[in-house]
Order: structure tokens, then sequence, then C-alpha cells
């Protein structure tokens, strides 16, 4: 990574090298791609080669541009002796969110312009279907393909009952048990290691995100943990988000564990990733079914007869109440801004006959 005393151009870099670069033509200032964030500060690299930059200021904080993130592709104003400016933020072709863990209802970038979601779960303790159902609705939202990769095949006595359990709550998505310490099912993941490809590794804390990348790489690129003795988990070593290109070719973004990960309007991704229980809704008797009490409900009738799991359905409607509950918040939120801009509008018009 940078250090970020310098801001060295180096024209041996080319910004094609770091993923296919979107048309610009017309646009002012130099085509970028995000490698890493700190804060209010970001690394790029750009035709010119790395540099650092910050955000114009009027053009983000004035809600102009969307606030970008590692993977992001972006217009800069490049200067060769100090920070650069990042000017906007290019049209994403994919894209992982979550909702800000903070209290005001907003939306949080984690991750841009990638071919495939690699989400990982580790064997030793770390195993979680609804957490992994989580990751799974947010990952099909993105627009990228999916896949699960569960570390750490080796310290599980019997990896097969975790690829059972994992294809159930995952239909038609392909999932792999590996061991990075043993080489197991390394080789799997071979098809997904094209150069040029843009690959971005989610889980929580510890799964062993840095160390397939080291693995991946062929050489210590990432600075690892070890196994902490007290439950078994790995200790926490990735501290921002960055985009890593392996000698193959292959581009890595990277990602902090990440202890909440709520839901930020998911809708189409519930659907895919619950195909299995969205089949049996509409079917009730009654349209205004609550899945309850209610005679002839098709819910119901499918978990008695062994054809739906009551956890995936249990899954799906805390889930899907999250989601609601979250489009009614941003519903109440636009109608506030509409109310104090119309308020505004008839201050400031009332202002005017005053004057006149």
């Amino acid at each position: 990574m940078l250090n970020w005393e310098e801001n060295t151009l180096n024209e041996t870099i080319k910004l094609e090298d770091y993923g296919p670069v979107p048309d610009t033509e017309g646009l002012p200032g130099l085509p970028a791609r995000i490698i890493a964030q700190h804060r209010e500060r970001y690394e790029l690299v750009c035709p010119r080669g790395f540099v650092c930059a910050r955000l114009k200021t009027g053009a983000y904080y004035g809600g102009e541009e969307q606030f970008p993130t590692v993977g992001d592709y972006v217009m800069i104003d490049c200067i060769e002796n100090g920070d650069s400016r990042i000017l906007a933020t290019l049209p994403r072709r994919t894209l992982f969110s979550r909702r800000d863990p903070g209290p005001v209802p907003r939306e949080q970038a984690v991750a841009a312009n990638f071919d495939c979601v690699m989400i990982l779960q580790s064997l030793n303790e770390n195993f979680n279907l609804r957490r992994l159902e989580r990751y799974l609705t947010l990952a099909r939202q993105s627009g990228a393909r999916p896949v699960i990769l569960l570390t750490k095949a080796d310290l599980a006595e019997d990896p097969a009952r975790y690829l059972e359990q994992a294809a159930r709550a995952a239909r038609g998505v392909d999932i792999h048990a590996i061991s990075v310490r043993t080489g197991i099912g390394l080789e799997k993941l071979q098809p997904y290691l094209q150069p040029g490809q843009t690959l971005v590794f989610l889980g929580s804390s510890g799964v062993g995100k840095s160390s397939l990348v080291n693995a991946l790489a062929g050489e210590e690129i990432m600075a690892t943990g070890g196994i902490r003795e007290a439950d078994g988990r790995g200790r926490h070593t990735t501290t921002h988000r960055q985009l890593i290109r392996l000698k193959s070719g292959v581009l890595i973004i990277d990602t902090p564990g990440m202890r909440t990960l709520g839901l930020w309007e998911a809708a189409e991704g519930l659907e895919d990733s619950f195909g299995d229980v969205e089949r049996f809704l509409g079917k009730c008797r009654f349209s205004d079914c609550r899945h309850e009490r209610e005679p002839g409900c098709a819910i119901r009738a499918a978990i008695a007869a062994g054809e739906l799991d009551p956890a995936r359905w249990a899954s799906y409607q805390k889930l899907q109440s999250e989601e609601a509950g979250l489009e009614e918040m941003l519903r109440r939120k636009r109608e506030w801004s509409k109310n104090v801009a119309r308020t505004n509008r008839q201050r400031k018009k009332g202002t005017r006959i005053d004057e006149d």
C-alpha cells in the first residue's frame, strides 16, 4: 500500500490492469479505480500510476454524488505533489451494500464493480445458517454471482454435513469446503480466478479471508492472525477495505469482518434467496392470510407436509420484516424531506411577497 507521506506517480502502472475501464469520454478529469479507503482518504490507481485522493467537498457533501467505496471507478483531478481530488463516482456494475450500523437509516457501500461474491464461513464454530442466508440475500441483491466457501475444513470432523446444510439454504449456489492449511479444495477455485476478474471476500472476523488471499497469491501479502484458544475463533486482521491485484491478474477486494449486516433495499435478493419459500406465497385461501391459524394456509400446510423447513420460514419472516421496516422508515424519511422542502419554498415565497 502507499506511503501516505508520498504521492508518487508511477507510469509503469496501467489502470487497465485493474479491470475493464468504463467509458469516460467527455467527462472532466482522469479515470481511476479506488483500491483502498482510509476514512476520508483514498488510494487509487489511474493512468499516471498510484495516487492518494480526497473527495471534492462540494460535489459529495452537497449530495450530488454517491460516496465511493473500494472497487469504484471515479473521475479525479490528478495532482502530482499533493492529494488529488475525486470529482465524481461513475455508474456501478455491481454493488454490495448494507444498512449503516449507526442510528440513522442510510446505505453503506462495502464494495463495487466485482464479478463474484465469495461468502466465507469457517467450520470451527463459525458456521451459522441464518447468517449465511443474510449474506446470501445481500450478495444476490448486488447483481454479481455468489459463491460460498466453507473455510478451515480441516478442523471439521464431517465437512460433508456442513456442505449439505449450506446447499439446502443456498440452492443453485456453488459451495466449496476448503482448507488453506492443508490445501483441501483450493483447486476447485481455479474457474473463478481469471485475470481481470474482481472477487470480493465477505465474512465475519477470523474466517480466514487474509489467509486465503495469501494462498491464492502464493506469497505472504496479508497479515494473518492465529486462533484464540478460548473460543476457537480467528483473530481479526484486516482493518480496512482494499483491492489487491495478484500476479496472476486476479483482483480481490478484501473486507474487514462485519459484526452486523443489516439489509438495505434487498427485496430482489430476498426473493432470489428464498425461492423455496416464495413458491408457497399467494396460494393461501385468503389473500390477507397471516400464516398463523387461518384455514387454507399454504405455508402451514407446506410445513406440515415437510415441503418447507420451518427454520427457513422463520428466517424469511425475520428478514422480510426487517426489509419492510426499512422501507417504511425510508418512506417516512422521504415524506419528511418533501415537507421540509415544501415549507422552505413557502417561507421563501412569503418573504418575497413581504419584500414587495
